[in-house]
């Protein structure tokens, strides 16, 4: 476990809040691009990676948008739009080649990352006919090609037997199946960064430590008052930039700084909960992310999924997650932390967002109020042999998705990931949640064209992105050419499956 510093330095370049997988990936890109940098961390809990990067937190599905159907809504008309996943796929291939990169400089390990089949399930007529169009339309996109499609029961049963195991063969089924899925321990990763930005000069980590005042000065310096959780001791440091990378505890921090663009943003918090199989022969008998479609009503991060994960080295077998309501903003927050984050700004955003979704708020309540067999009911959907006893209950991570000012609206629920920036650049806050971890690189090189732009458009600093990102400025999804050689490289250095080449 990496240790706290003692050491502070009272006037650093950044202080970056939070110890998770968005500071983290921030933090080595700015001591690649500028090594001299000097970076202050402070995290409120003990280690790094506590909350929504942990892997027991996340999904950590390594989402490249091969097998979640939210991201491929269908339209009035039956047809597919498949945008927003090719967004998402070209961003994952950026996570991947920065991910490559830290491996080839000795940073990190590749052993958070794994090789695991992504597939897609429905059942019944008209859920089949979506998933056949799914993936026509997507097989017109280099970056999915490959995909498998099958509605054939003895083909379906050798991709995912536990999930077609007590079935009638006369069942209207279909999946979609990619070999090139992965599943990415986000937590490891976190961790393993950070011990790299330890032994880094300039950067001093601080666990133990939360953040309670940020003030800008006339000169645009940032004043950040910091106080020591086992002691009660505060101190100041004055930075010339900020990043507030604590997951739900962002909200509140971003209202503490002041900035206009952070007013009217609120936050509506979502947990959930695991089933976590307990018999080792059921573990080894699934081999693959299998990912249906949400309720309706429901938010999208609550998609079930019977999910194969490694973690700390063991294989495991999840399902879930089951979503539920609490007032925290964290998973060790509290809960005066939604009503203290209602604020005069942010108050009619709220309210008229909360009175759009009282289906959602419904949902959630009944999801708290599940009994154990009513949880056994929905894992039967995917896994009818199911039993009781080879499952029990796993508390999974806090999530709070965006609320945010609509000038025709009032307000609007959000179910992405935003960053929000000062006018001046000096402070940047990162809300809501999936895909989030996955895309943390090209999340991290948005905010550095934002927040730094005339560093950020020099050539020394363009060059030293595309030896990170090779396919930095390019489009993925209109060069398979590129796609090929990219995906080849990064399969090669993180030890992933070989892939197949994609036609051009």
């Amino acid at each position: 476990m990496i240790k706290s510093d003692r050491s502070f330095e009272e006037n650093p370049d950044v202080v970056l809040i939070g110890a998770g997988i968005m500071s983290a990936t921030l933090g080595l890109m700015l001591k690649e691009l500028k090594p001299d940098v000097k970076i202050e961390v402070f995290e409120r809990l003990e280690v790094a990676a506590a909350e929504s990067s942990d892997a027991w937190n996340n999904a950590g599905t390594g989402h490249a948008a091969f097998c979640e159907l939210n991201y491929t809504p269908q339209r009035t008309d039956g047809s597919v739009d498949i945008s927003k996943a090719v967004n998402i796929a070209e961003s994952f291939e950026l996570s991947r080649q920065f991910w490559a990169y830290m491996v080839q400089r000795g940073f990190i390990k590749p052993s958070f990352i794994k090789s695991i089949p992504h597939m897609s399930f429905v059942w019944g007529q008209n859920n089949v006919e979506f998933l056949r169009e799914r993936y026509t339309t997507m097989q017109k996109s280099a970056l999915f090609q490959g995909m498998q499609y099958s509605e054939d029961y003895e083909q379906l049963a050798e991709w995912m037997p536990l999930v077609m195991e007590g079935r009638k063969k006369t069942d209207k089924v279909a999946a979609t199946r990619m070999e090139i899925g992965t599943d990415v321990n986000f937590g490891a990763l976190t961790r393993d960064s950070f011990s790299q930005l330890h032994e880094m000069p300039g950067v001093n980590l601080h666990f133990g430590h939360e953040v309670k005042k940020l003030n800008q000065d006339a000169d645009g310096f940032w004043h950040v008052k910091v106080k020591e959780l086992s002691t009660g001791n505060k101190r100041k440091v004055k930075a010339k930039f900020v990043f507030i990378g604590a997951g739900g505890g962002s909200l509140p921090l971003l209202i503490k700084s002041g900035i206009p663009e952070g007013k009217g943003f609120g936050g509506f918090p979502v947990s959930g909960q695991w089933l976590k199989c307990t018999n080792p022969e059921i573990i080894k008998r699934h081999q693959a992310k299998v990912y249906g479609k949400a309720a309706v009503g429901s938010p999208p991060m609550s998609v079930p999924h019977l999910d194969t994960r490694v973690i700390n080295g063991k294989r495991e077998l999840l399902f879930g997650p089951y979503a539920g309501f609490t007032t925290k903003f964290l998973k060790k927050g509290s809960l005066l932390d939604l009503p203290l984050s209602i604020k005069t700004g942010n108050m009619r955003p709220m309210l008229v967002a909360g009175i759009k979704n009282i289906p959602l708020t419904k949902y959630l309540i009944n999801q708290v109020r599940q009994s154990p067999e009513d949880r056994l009911l929905a894992l039967k959907d995917y896994f009818p042999n199911a039993r009781q006893e080879d499952w029990e209950l796993e508390l999974a991570g806090q999530r709070v998705q965006v609320i945010k000012k609509d000038p025709k609206l009032g307000g609007v629920l959000e179910f992405g990931t935003e960053v929000v920036s000062s006018a001046d650049g000096s402070i940047a806050a990162l809300l809501g949640a999936s895909p989030g971890a996955s895309t943390a690189v090209g999340i991290m090189l948005s905010l550095l064209e934002r927040c730094f732009p005339e560093r950020f458009k020099a050539a020394e600093c363009q060059a030293k992105i595309r030896e990170m990102i090779p396919s930095y400025g390019k489009s993925l999804a209109a060069d398979p050419e590129l796609l090929n050689e990219i995906r080849s490289y990064t399969s090669e250095v993180l030890e992933l499956n070989n892939l197949q080449p994609v036609n051009s």
